[in-house]
């Protein structure tokens, strides 16, 4: 991660050091090793909602929602659907867009990558900012164009390059007139000129409301066309991101339409199955369809592996099923009833190759020593810096220096927090840290969701002795759980660990032996359950000025 705003001015607090941090965590649907030719759902655990996919002769790139989070939009790249690599971000420049000031749930979604002509477009929203905009590189590993805004409402836009040379959009909008019941949306359809990057003419709604408007569905979203034995269809989500999500189809003979929905819709849905049973996946939706190295056609979707019935600290995360075709040209993702398989044939037989630069699933243990120039891609931050508080030292057993400063994780700026996703339930994270040399500086690890839901368990110098806090914030309010005077010795390992509705935290003055700080702490808080939203929680070192 090569990304750098200014530098920080002399005036700053001196760095606090950061030895090495340890994620670790153990997947509980995951309950016998994989046998050759399967794969395991979810193919990218963690939040990764929103999957947009694309082919590119034997290469497959997919991309995902990042909300307020940078570098946003990441690229993979994959040869068979099922063994993934982070090549880059699409927003890894901090000028490209504004985040200032952004709720952590606001910020980049539902984008849709799409290749033609030697070139690569990814088109998005920037909600809360600059709206709906179209990014385009040569390479998808980057760098990507300075973002093209487009001047139109709505959210959810989708580009298609039609046979004829012409290129639309379709995205979710108002639909005509007054809405009739809250969540009544509609699917438009615009033209784009690729030259100017301009939309020419008028838009026309192609589903006003969703599949049947009499029953009132709502949020018609995430809208994809296909063109297949001269019938265009067009995919989207209906129900909302919950427990209500689907997946639905509309095809028609032109591209303008009409377009008929298919009688058995929707194509995928859970929400009539309990949520309770183990292995269960809730919220499925946000389907992208592309054609897989077998020859067939596979979806890639979002959905959420919840405890308890709805919590989960990965949030919205990839999954990948195939699709059938019905004898009279319909594609259905899973029959009606049937649970989302956890493991599945992968297309071709391919076997899934464990991954330990970046593990993207399964169970793991992920270490950074920081003896790399550059940050591990696996890092993210809340919001674009304005400065570079970061700092690698990656000599012999390398370090991380962060600078603390004013911005708050209960803030809307950006803090000096960096951040790598939980991807399991069951989960460890460890850092080993020097204490504060300077008075009024605190730093630690951070456990977050959002700015009104997380938790920190920092360090501070105190006389001579030093002072170790647990702080919980929680609908915004903040409570100091326990502080416990500890020695004033060179370094402190800290550790939160997570199981399921549990979490727990302790610290070691040895490397060996852990002391507890706190145990069976709500770690529903770090979920969507309970903070809302639409982001996973995030794990890592954070410095501050007291």
């Amino acid at each position: 991660m090569s990304f750098a705003g200014a530098a920080l001015g002399a005036c700053a607090a001196q760095p606090v050091t950061f030895d090495w941090f340890e994620y670790g965590g153990i997947d509980r649907t995951r309950n016998q090793p994989l046998e050759a030719g399967e794969y395991a759902n979810p193919i990218l655990t963690g939040f990764y909602p929103d999957p947009s996919i694309c082919r590119v002769g034997d290469d497959y790139y997919l991309t995902n929602s990042t909300f307020a989070y940078y570098p946003g939009l990441p690229i993979f790249h994959s040869q068979d659907l099922v063994n993934w690599e982070l090549v880059g971000h699409a927003i890894d420049r901090p000028d490209q867009l504004h985040y200032d000031g952004l709720q952590v749930s606001n910020g980049i979604f539902a984008p849709a990558i799409t290749h033609h002509n030697d070139t690569f477009y990814l088109i998005c929203t920037m909600v809360g900012s600059d709206g709906n905009f179209v990014l385009t590189a040569q390479d998808p590993a980057g760098p990507w164009s300075e973002p093209h805004i487009l001047r139109f409402t709505g959210i959810d836009p989708s580009l298609f390059f039609d046979d004829d040379g012409r290129v639309w959009i379709v995205n979710n909008d108002d639909p005509e007139g007054t809405p009739l019941y809250d969540g009544h949306r509609a699917i438009r359809l615009r033209e784009l000129d690729p030259e100017t990057m301009q939309i020419k003419g008028e838009s026309r709604v192609l589903v006003n409301g969703g599949v049947d408007l009499s029953k009132q569905p709502i949020w018609i979203e995430g809208p994809h066309l296909y063109k297949r034995n001269d019938w265009y269809y067009l995919s989207c989500a209906e129900g909302g991101t919950g427990p209500n999500h689907s997946q639905v189809v509309f095809r028609s003979r032109q591209v303008t339409g009409p377009y008929e929905p298919w009688e058995n819709n929707p194509i995928l849905t859970q929400r009539d199955l309990p949520n309770q049973v183990a292995g269960a996946v809730t919220c499925v939706g946000h389907a992208d369809l592309e054609v897989g190295p077998d020859g067939n056609w596979w979806a890639t979707f979002l959905g959420v592996r919840p405890y308890d019935g709805n919590a989960s600290p990965m949030g919205r995360e990839t999954f990948l099923l195939p699709v059938e075709w019905t004898d009279d040209g319909w594609p259905t993702i899973l029959p009606a009833g049937e649970r989302v398989p956890l493991v599945h044939a992968s297309p071709g037989g391919a076997t899934v190759r464990p991954s330990a630069e970046l593990p993207l699933a399964g169970n793991f243990t992920w270490r950074d020593e920081f003896d790399h120039p550059e940050l591990s891609p696996a890092w993210i931050m809340l919001r674009t810096p304005s400065e570079t508080w970061w700092q690698l030292e990656p000599g012999f057993g390398g370090e991380l220096e962060l600078t603390p400063r004013k911005e708050r994780l209960t803030g809307l700026g950006n803090p000096s927090f960096l951040a790598r996703r939980v991807q399991h339930d069951v989960f460890e994270a460890e850092t080993l840290l020097e204490i504060p040399a300077e008075k009024g500086v605190s730093a630690g690890l951070a456990l977050f969701q959002n700015d009104k839901y997380h938790y920190y368990l920092g360090v501070k110098r105190s006389g001579d002795a030093a002072s170790l806090f647990l702080e919980q914030v929680r609908h915004g309010e903040k409570t100091v759980v326990r502080t416990v005077q500890v020695p004033a010795s060179a370094s402190i390992a800290l550790r939160v660990r997570g199981e399921l509705e549990a979490c727990a935290f302790d610290y070691s003055l040895d490397g060996t032996n852990w002391t507890p700080i706190a145990a069976d702490l709500d770690a529903r808080m770090v979920t969507t359950a309970v903070a809302g939203g639409f982001v996973g929680a995030t794990v890592g070192p954070h410095a501050r000025t007291e």
